[in-house]
Order: structure tokens, then sequence, then C-alpha cells
């Protein structure tokens, strides 16, 4: 099972993601809808063009029709799964977000009238998790999150790219040598042609997505971006202005180098970072933290952090410790003294690999240079 979004290949379905594709496939003499997937589209306007097409087996999620078009799809065969009110998400989006989406309306109001905010708030109501009606939608939307970073990742702009995570903790603070560290690293995984993937939120993830998004910037343009942030140097009390202090740095280099963030909403106390240019936020933290290891085909930097990275590093580890050679990806902790001694992760680590495959895959480096280096060894 590919956790990603699809369930596996579909050669015989076809995904119809924008209103463009649907009109110049029907103007390019299309007749027949079968296995066509049609996501958050507006119809109106087109009942001439969906009468006259066959649509028994086409599957239409979100859509929006003329007043009779749904009843009609139906007689003929069509499957529509309808648009959910109350509902502060589109669950059928056909793309991942951006940071200016999730923080849509941040120069003017306050974090917690913000969408990122408003789906939290959504997802934390009493009882809401046991609601059928909240529990499809959030596993629609993450269903087409997947199937959306699936499509970005094998198929799209980055297909040819190798995506390399960085992991560390959240609690690193604007300013400290903790986030310039991090910082470091993702500006020179960047500089080496990889493409930067973390958990999407604060602390040293945040400065990873940040040293990508300016890897093609100056030292000094990246010097004075930490110097603007450390002025605010956590979340917290101000997701605001956390915030918007990222966005002016963002608005001063208005196009930085792309990279990857993977939060969820099962952390909404923790916002996702203005760095990461496409956000593959879920619902599921288990799903998301399943994918973002699954997506890191070129390895895997830990950062210094504490329970949440040492968690990750021995879920990679399993992953590698029962895989198959081909599938087995580089690991690589950085800092000696913080996983030998103040969190002994290495140990566990170097004895779990002993006498594996996995054994000439993981490193243990005091700097993030070398690091970069074993990377690419």
């Amino acid at each position: 099972m590919n956790l990603s979004g699809s369930l596996g290949p579909h050669p015989h379905s076809l995904e119809v993601e924008d209103l463009a594709s649907f009109d110049r496939m029907v103007a390019a003499g299309s007749v027949d809808m079968h296995g066509w997937h049609a996501q958050s589209l507006d119809l109106r306007g087109r009942s001439a063009d969906l009468e006259r097409l066959q649509v028994e087996g086409a599957i239409f999620l979100g859509c929006t029709f003329d007043d009779g078009m749904e009843d009609s799809l139906r007689r003929r065969g069509a499957l529509i799964f309808p648009r959910l009110d109350g509902v502060p998400f589109n669950p059928y989006r056909a793309a991942l977000y951006s940071p200016q989406e999730l923080y849509a309306g941040l120069a003017d109001a306050p974090y917690e009238e913000l969408p990122d905010a408003r789906i939290y708030q959504w997802s934390i109501r009493p009882g809401q998790r046991h609601r059928v009606d909240a529990t499809l939608a959030s596993a629609l939307h993450d269903h087409a999150i997947g199937d959306a970073l699936d499509e970005l990742t094998g198929t799209g702009e980055w297909s040819g790219l190798q995506i390399v995570g960085v992991m560390g903790g959240h609690a690193a603070q604007r300013g400290s040598a903790d986030f310039a560290q991090a910082a470091r690293l993702g500006r020179l995984v960047a500089q080496s042609g990889r493409l930067v993937a973390t958990g999407g939120g604060p602390g040293a993830m945040e400065a990873a997505n940040l040293g990508a998004y300016l890897s093609a910037a100056s030292d000094g343009d990246v010097q004075a971006a930490l110097e603007t942030l450390a002025a605010v140097p956590g979340f917290r009390p101000s997701v605001s202005a956390w915030a918007r202090a990222a966005a002016a740095v963002v608005e001063r280099h208005p196009a930085g180098t792309p990279s990857l963030g993977i939060p969820t909403w099962f952390y909404g106390h923790e916002p996702p970072n203005y760095f990461a240019s496409h956000i593959a936020k879920y619902f599921a933290n288990a799903i998301r933290e399943a994918i973002l290891l699954e997506l890191c085909r070129g390895g895997i930097v830990f950062l210094p952090g504490a329970a949440g990275t040492v968690q990750e590093i021995f879920q990679d580890a399993c992953e590698n410790y029962y895989g198959a050679r081909e599938k087995i990806t580089p690991m690589v902790l950085v800092g000696r003294d913080h996983w030998e001694n103040r969190y002994p992760a290495w140990p566990m680590l170097r004895s779990l690999a002993e006498g594996r495959a996995m054994a000439g895959s993981i490193f243990l480096v005091d700097t993030v240079e070398e690091a970069v280096e074993v990377l690419g060894s």
C-alpha cells in the first residue's frame, strides 16, 4: 500500500483537476468519461457537454453543477461525492498547500482567525473525532493531499529530485546556534541539488526549510534573515508575530528554492513554518510520519532533539532493519555528545545495525558539513 495517497497504479483512471483540462478533452472529442475522476470542478455552464458525454464509471468529487445535473449524472451511472457543508477546508483539493494559503489574511488578522488555525479548531471540537461526517471529510482530505504529493514527487516537477529529510527538535529557537546550524544544513542540502523535506513545523524544521529557501541567496542575505527572525525567537506567546517575521523574509526574497514540509493538525499547537514552499498537511499523524520516511530516499539527517526525534530515528531504523538491501537509506546523526551521552540513541542504533545490511548506511558526525559529505558518498 502506498500511504502517500493512491492505493497503487491506476492505468485506467484519469485525474481531472482543473476546468481547463476538462474543456480541452471535451474539445478534443472525448465521448466517454469512464475512469475520469473530476476533482473540485465548477461545472456550471457545462451541462450540454455533460449531457452529451457517457458518464457511467465517472467519479465527481466535490464538483458544482447546474440545477438538476447531479440527478442526471447519477441516473446515467456516475458516482458523485458531494460538497461537505460546515467544513473549513476542501477535502477534494488537487494540490498541496502553500504557506500563503494556510496563513491567508496574516497581515491584518491574528493567527487564530486564519485558515490553518480554523481548521485545527474544527478538528478538536468536542466529539468531532467520533462524527462520521468529520471522519469522512478528514480522511478524504488526507487522501487528496497524499495523491497530490504522489503526483508532485512521482511524475511532476520533483520527480527527478533526490529528497533528503531533516529532522530535529522543535524547540530550537530563532537566534540560537542550533537554529543557525539547521539553516546551514538545509542550505547545503539544497545547494547540492537535493530537495529538503521536514516535518514542516517550527524549530529545526523551520530553520532547515529557511536554509533551503535561501540556498541561492548570498551569505549576507541569509545572515540578515536570521537576524530578522531572531527578533521573534519562537511562536509563543504569539504565532501571529512569529509568522509575520517569516513572511517579511519571504517577501524580501520572493523566488526562493522550493522545499517540502509535512506537518499535521494532530499537533495543532505547533504552527506550520512559512519557508516550506509546498506543505502536505495531514490530519492523521501516523500517516504523515510514514509518508515522510517513505519519501526521503536520499537519506535523513537527525539533528539534536529529544523524544520526538528519538522516535523518528528508530522508526527509520526499523524500516532499514527489515528492508531489502536496495531499499536501505542513509541515516546521519549530528552531534556525537548529544547522541552518545545525553540521549544515547547511537549505541542502540549501532547495535541494531550490526551484521545487517544497514550497517554501512548509519553515520555519526559532529557537523552539518560532514553530514552532507557522507550523504554524497
